[in-house]
């Protein structure tokens, strides 16, 4: 038997890991894959057992929980000797080039995490920690509204939004309210929709759709977050239509999240989109400049910590994409707050929010900015240049324009020319979507989406 060095077996270890991981990236969402498994690393393989090193015990729950299954099967592709995975936490594997532990103020945040494995909900998402505001009363006002009439009103209950606006918070505030109010007489569960194709292409490849049958449509609220994943795949769109029209029936109450409106999802199938909008759509804006003192101190609140009036103003004024971008900077004002015996100056703050934002003002191309107009609808760019003037590329013409002149500040004479019309053309789009932007809260969450689709590119 041929007895491979130990550079040989990492080697191996390293490529085998890596086809692994380019497969997962396929299966989940990006800020999970991030999250969850982009840090992991094959460590070991012996006698059809892989070992998986991961950074903290929360990370290790968490990825063996939700994710065993998945990594199992495509490893399998790769070796069909592999029959089982063990992981561990390994701190030495964790090291940045620095010499230094993964950031601590990370971790802390991740331990505050505390999940249900029945129900898949966060109980930190609570009522008492959502702030209302401006941007998102509506949606709280009709979540009050379910949580005291579960399945007669607001059924289906469909929020939109960008990304770390709190419509996961919200969507789990209802199921754990309902869990708590109805002292689990009512069963809630939460899955995110690539935990729920997961489970159909499970179910698929084991022919053991009845357990998938049975796990969703017993229970009384499912609550499905960002649903724009399940798109174009259709033997999970046919199963969630199969489920959703089981619950309905049965006066069972739908929750689901996205990142846009339905008729804004164009890979999901029309009967889909023809449910979701027989219920209520609302939609989650951005937080206003008192709505973001009042999350910061909500957090400090939370956090059993306090800041200066002048500090929580800064981070306010300059940190105005998001509630998850608020709160990374928070946790790392705090972290430093408490590395320096509880002493931070405004300028500390300044600097620390300065690094931390995204820099928005990177150069940014034309190209850019019609690539992400084309993935947000799902034309190609050629047809958007095109001559056609088919009824659904009129729209994204239009925004291309707006947002051409709005974020490079080009010229209409260039912007007409790029689009293959004269420059009245382009003007006449560009003073369409000014006017229409403040009067259709639709067309207007779109353009957030796509702006920040670019800024994040």
């Amino acid at each position: 038997m041929e007895i491979k060095t130990d550079t040989e077996l990492n080697t191996e270890l390293n490529t085998l890991w890596k086809k692994i991981l380019n497969n997962i990236e396929l299966q989940i969402s990006k800020p999970n894959f991030v999250t969850w498994i982009k840090n992991s690393l094959l460590i070991d393989k012996n006698d059809g057992c892989i070992t998986i090193a991961l950074p903290n015990n929360f990370s290790k729950e968490w990825v063996e929980n939700k994710y065993s299954k998945l990594i199992l099967n495509i490893a399998r592709e790769y070796d069909n000797s592999i029959k089982k995975i063990n992981f561990i936490v390994d701190n030495k594997y964790f090291i940045n080039q620095k010499g230094s532990n993964i950031d601590s103020s990370f971790e802390k945040s991740i331990l505050d995490l505390r999940v249900d494995p029945e129900t898949g909900l966060n109980s930190k998402y609570s009522l008492k920690s959502f702030v209302v505001g401006s941007s998102n009363e509506l949606a709280y006002n009709a979540a009050l509204a379910i949580i005291q009439n579960v399945g007669t009103k607001y059924n289906p209950f469909f929020v939109y939004g960008g990304v770390g606006l709190g419509k996961t918070h919200l969507i789990q505030m209802i199921g754990n309210e309902i869990k708590n109010l109805y002292k689990n007489k009512i069963k809630p569960k939460y899955v995110p929709s690539e935990k729920f194709t997961n489970d159909v292409v499970w179910a698929i490849r084991n022919k053991r759709m009845d357990d998938i049958k049975k796990k969703y449509r017993d229970i009384d609220v499912l609550i499905i977050d960002d649903i724009q994943f399940i798109g174009g795949k259709e033997k999970t769109e046919e199963e969630f239509f199969h489920t959703f029209n089981s619950l309905y029936e049965n006066n069972k109450q739908i929750i689901i999240s996205s990142d846009r409106p339905p008729q804004s999802i164009p890979t999901l199938e029309e009967r889909l989109r023809s449910r979701f909008e027989g219920g209520l759509i609302v939609d989650i804006t951005y937080p206003d400049y008192e709505m973001r003192v009042a999350i910061i101190k909500n957090k400090l609140q939370e956090k059993n910590t306090n800041l200066n009036d002048n500090i929580i103003d800064l981070i306010a004024k300059k940190v105005k994409k998001n509630i998850r971008e608020i709160e990374g900077v928070l946790n790392k004002i705090i972290f430093y707050k408490e590395t320096k015996g509880g002493n931070i100056t405004i300028s500390d703050a300044e600097e620390i929010i300065n690094k931390t934002i995204q820099n928005i003002s990177k150069k940014i191309t034309d190209k850019q900015i019609i690539k992400a107009v084309s993935d947000f609808f799902n034309i190609t760019p050629e047809d958007l240049l095109s001559n056609k003037r088919n009824k659904e590329i009129v729209e994204p013409r239009q925004i291309i324009v707006y947002l051409l002149r709005e974020i490079l500040d080009l010229s209409y004479p260039y912007i007409g020319e790029k689009l293959g019309r004269d420059h009245t053309t382009a003007i006449h789009a560009y003073e369409k979507i000014s006017n229409e932007i403040n009067k259709n809260s639709t067309l207007y969450q779109k353009i957030l989406l796509i702006k920040e689709s670019i800024y994040k590119e």
